[in-house]
């Protein structure tokens, strides 16, 4: 099994960045499989779930820009939904990868929509794991809480509780799960302190939105999803507060008509690392 960390330069309106991503498998195998995080996750989130897949696909996995080993943006209310599919673009275009399947958790799922509803897309299937056109106030009310605020730890330890702490809604996990999901979102600073690996202006267009911002906002994010026309997997979290039954439903009626698969036990979101819910993925992609 072959990994690679590696990266590519892209451009915002205000400039150039990094962008870093993980490639597993076969650099030459043009079957692509495009696997994007969380708003606070990391490329490293899908290994267990590349690491899977790379009989089959080149896997790849990108730190988006403001997290990880990626560059930060210099005017942070560009942290938005087409500044992110932009640099998916370039990144396809870098790997030359003319179609892909594509695999989004959360904001990594509505990047996925978002170059999925563009004519001539390269996006060939699309899983949207825990996300829909209408996102519920109270999870951004509750993500909102902790994105923006500035938390330091005197030790691992301790920062790995607090990440453990505020991602309960992952499901049950083993201690040396929780570690991985834990040691993947902190770094140590000059000062050896522990603190998460995002830029904090990450929460700056939230805090900027209105509430008709957010009506308009999400207007859009329905007629994207009708504009879908691949083939398209839904997995809902049962006790999802982001994604509601009623919205998954409806999205199983519009659009691309998505199969939808519930996994019991799970709030936002699934994260792919056991066996059981790896298989979803495997047995839709490889269909």
């Amino acid at each position: 099994m072959q990994v690679q960390r590696k990266s590519v330069q892209c451009i915002s309106p205000s400039g150039l960045h990094k962008l870093s991503y993980k490639e597993w498998g076969d650099p030459r195998n043009a079957k692509v499989l495009v696997c994007v995080h969380g708003l606070t996750r990391v490329a490293d989130d899908f290994d267990a779930l590349a690491a899977s897949l790379s009989d089959s696909y080149r896997v790849i996995c990108p730190d988006v820009v403001g997290r990880g080993q990626s560059g930060w943006l210099r005017n942070a209310q560009h942290y938005q939904i087409p500044q992110y599919v932009s640099d998916m673009v370039t990144l396809l275009a870098r790997a030359d990868a003319e179609t892909v399947d594509w695999f989004g958790t959360s904001m990594g799922g509505l990047i996925g929509m978002g170059l999925a509803a563009l004519p001539d897309t390269p996006i060939r299937k699309l899983v949207l794991n825990d996300v829909g056109p209408t996102i519920n106030a109270a999870a951004i009310a509750r993500i909102g809480e902790y994105l923006g605020q500035d938390v330091r730890f005197a030790s691992f330890e301790e920062g790995a509780a607090y990440i453990r702490a505020i991602s309960l809604s992952f499901g049950p996990h083993t201690d040396a799960e929780w570690n991985k999901l834990a040691a993947d979102v902190l770094k140590q600073d000059s000062n050896g302190q522990w603190t998460r690996h995002y830029d904090l202006g990450l929460a700056a267009p939230i805090k900027a939105t209105t509430p008709e911002m957010a009506v308009a906002a999400q207007a859009a994010l329905w007629v994207a999803y009708d504009a879908v026309r691949c083939e398209t997997l839904l997995v809902r979290g049962s006790e999802s507060d982001l994604l509601s039954p009623d919205v998954a439903q409806q999205m199983t009626q519009r659009g691309p008509k998505a199969r939808l698969v519930e996994i019991a036990g799970v709030g936002h979101a699934p994260t792919f690392l056991h066996q059981d819910q790896i298989q979803i993925a495997r047995d839709f992609l490889l269909a």
